[in-house]
């Protein structure tokens, strides 16, 4: 995908850093919790948030960015203090849509339409939630955003269906690296380049490789 008149050069090399929120009360009880505002972080959640900052402090962090959800925000707030900088919020690095199943235990649905996008089907979707491409363009626009801003090193707090879905399309190696596990709460993936060549994987961190998931605690 082309990020519009950024594709004509005006978009530097990067160090991009996407972080997994911390631990909700959605997560707990295996709720589809994509909707705005969501769910608060957890007691353990929020220690998870001040743990990352440790985590974090070996790159040179220039820019915070979070979705529209509260979670992320909850997460990126003990960084942002120690950094002294601002949480720009975007839209478009919110969680895939769950649609008509939200706040469901029941991910079938989520997790099918996931698959049906790996297989190559990209007008899948939920029942009122979103195609592939509907996703993948928002995202993007995102990610399109934050190079846009001349950063060389960012990090963006969002989301894990959303993480895993634009990482696996977009960042070369992170199939590989990812196999069957999932980003924990507080995982985190490095990746260098930029929207116009693409992204190359430097690392990825807090992989739970528990095979056969998808979505926190739904068996695929």
């Amino acid at each position: 995908m082309q990020c519009g008149w950024l594709a004509l050069g005006r978009v530097g090399y990067m160090r991009l850093i996407l972080v997994r929120h911390g631990q909700t009360t959605s997560n707990t009880g295996f709720l589809l919790d994509t909707a705005v505002p969501g769910a608060n972080l957890t007691e353990l959640g929020r220690r998870q948030a001040e743990d990352l900052v440790a985590r974090l402090d070996e790159y040179p962090i220039a820019a915070i960015y979070a979705s529209v959800l509260v979670r992320t925000q909850q997460t990126a707030a003990p960084l942002a203090a120690k950094l002294g900088l601002p949480v720009t919020i975007l839209e478009g690095l919110r969680e895939i849509s769950a649609g008509d199943d939200e706040m469901s235990a029941d991910a079938t649905n989520y997790i099918n339409t996931m698959l049906a996008w790996r297989d190559g089907d990209l007008s899948a979707r939920v029942p009122g939630g979103e195609s592939a491409v509907e996703f993948m363009m928002r995202y993007e626009g995102a990610i399109c955003q934050v190079a846009a801003a001349g950063h060389d090193v960012a990090v963006c707090f969002s989301h894990g269906a959303a993480t895993r879905t634009w990482s696996w399309a977009r960042i070369r190696g992170f199939k590989e690296a990812l196999g069957d596990g999932v980003l924990q709460n507080t995982g985190f993936v490095v990746a260098d380049g930029d929207p116009v060549s693409g992204w190359d994987l430097v690392r990825l961190e807090g992989l739970n490789q528990r095979s056969g998931y998808l979505v926190d605690g739904q068996r695929v």
